[in-house]
């Protein structure tokens, strides 16, 4: 397990150096949670889910759902690695006509459903997990959250519904970075307390360092174990994780890097890299 958690964490620095090139060449874009998110969604793409490249439709993979659609950027990258779209279409990012576009388009190998209206994500994994029960399917649907997103009533109907269907096929997860687009979340609309919220909807709830490779993988084993309620894995994760410029900053919601910027952060990143492979 030791070598697998070196290769993710491997894994989810060449995402990060992807999400800088790519939003720097795009020259708009949303930085702060597609690096906050990396570690989940590498997790997901390389460890927990059931996927083919090479059979994207096969009817028991898991489904990946964004619901925060403007960090795509780190999905992008994992769909790239994973071999569904060559590297180089990364560069493409934003660019008129080409398939990955600033929010998941359904024209993107792999992506399952076009996103990016904040809110409405749950209620999309909803319905792919309640149809995979009447399918009588072993596949498992994941949802990505970010923490401002929630503070709308669509994800509490979701959580209502989900609750209530007894949807154990279901894993939501919150990258609680505490910063949306207006500034820290605790200043817009106070989130807590988050554990009780989706405790009293009838939730089984883990939270977790959204960073820590190993903490992750066994919140999303014991999402596994878990019979006739859905489960949600509050991720606590840092805004613009990895780049020191970025981390906890606001602008970088939705400021891509500038030249210089781009440098910095992937000097930055190519340090971490050469301090894991001496792990």
């Amino acid at each position: 397990m030791t070598q697998r958690i070196q290769d993710l964490k491997k894994k989810a620095t060449l995402i990060r150096k992807l999400i800088i090139e790519m939003l720097a060449e795009a020259k708009s874009g949303h930085p702060g949670g597609s690096l906050s998110s990396t570690e989940i969604i590498t997790c997901l793409f390389f460890h927990e889910m059931k996927h083919d490249p090479k059979e994207p439709k096969m009817p028991d993979r898991d489904r990946f759902h964004l619901s925060k659609g403007h960090c795509c950027p780190a999905v992008y990258a994992a769909l790239s690695i994973c071999g569904y779209f060559p590297q180089e279409e990364l560069m493409n990012l934003r660019k008129l006509g080409s398939f990955l576009q600033g929010h998941p388009d359904k024209r993107t190998p792999g992506i399952e459903v076009a996103s990016g209206s904040l809110g409405q994500g749950l209620s999309v994994a909803l319905g792919m997990a309640l149809a995979g029960r009447l399918d009588k399917r072993s596949s498992r649907v994941y949802c990505l959250m970010g923490d401002g997103e929630i503070q709308e009533g669509n994800i509490w109907e979701a959580a209502m519904a989900a609750a209530h269907f007894k949807l154990d096929n279901l894993c939501a997860i919150i990258d609680y970075n505490c910063f949306q687009i207006d500034g820290r979340t605790e200043e817009i609309m106070n989130l807590e307390p988050l554990v009780n919220k989706w405790e009293a909807f009838g939730w089984h709830v883990h939270q977790c360092d959204g960073h820590n490779i190993h903490e992750l993988l066994e919140a999303f084993a014991e999402a596994k174990t878990v019979k006739f309620k859905p489960t949600i894995i509050i991720a606590h994760t840092v805004k613009g994780k990895g780049v020191s410029f970025m981390e906890h900053v606001v602008d970088f919601h939705g400021r891509a890097p500038n030249e210089k910027e781009k440098e910095i952060a992937l000097r930055e990143l190519e340090d971490i890299s050469k301090e894991e492979d001496l792990l």
